[in-house]
């Protein structure tokens, strides 16, 4: 990253074949399409390249720091595509003609549900959302976090569970 830092296009190139794998799952997690995940990843990384000099190595692995630019990235996609006036996911699932199965209206309401929660990820503090991303939509465990964050097992569990029940207020408050 102190090449990118440089300016090293070839070192950023590296960079990116590395991590963007892991950064399409995460987007991926978000996003409802596959071609929205790409777009995310693109936006991402390149928003990185842009503010390659706001990263610092103290704070964070660049891999961690990188899955939340494209995690903030996915989510800003799925608001953008999102209509102006959407009907609230029980409404929508009350409308649907009684030919369709409840496990088609289970996967409405819990696919706005999920929309809802990625957007509530943005309203807890970042240390809580980080960990949360990475577990949740990087698929990775505790010790694996703590690893990559450079953190004790218990500082991760203990974000986890404060980021975890901020969420849970958030959601219960929408209701």
């Amino acid at each position: 990253m102190l090449r990118v830092q440089s300016g090293d296009t070839e070192a950023f190139a590296q960079l990116y074949d590395r991590h963007s794998p892991r950064a399409y799952r995460v987007a991926q997690s978000v996003c409802r399409s596959s071609s929205s995940a790409e777009d995310a990843v693109q936006d991402g990384f390149l928003s990185i390249w842009r503010s390659r000099g706001s990263y610092r190595p103290g704070k964070g692995s660049f891999k961690a720091w990188s899955m939340r630019v494209v995690q903030n990235r996915a989510i800003d996609t799925v608001r953008r595509e999102r209509p102006a006036a959407r009907p609230a996911a029980d409404e929508l699932a009350d409308d649907l003609p009684d030919l369709v199965s409840p496990s088609v209206q289970d996967q409405v309401v819990a696919g706005s549900e999920g929309v809802a929660v990625r957007g509530a990820l943005a309203h807890i503090p970042p240390a809580q959302a980080e960990v949360i991303t990475l577990a949740y939509f990087g698929g990775l465990s505790h010790s694996e976090i703590a690893h990559e964050l450079a953190l004790p097992a218990g500082t991760v569990k203990g974000r986890m569970r404060l980021g975890l029940e901020k969420l849970r207020q958030r959601m219960e408050a929408r209701v």
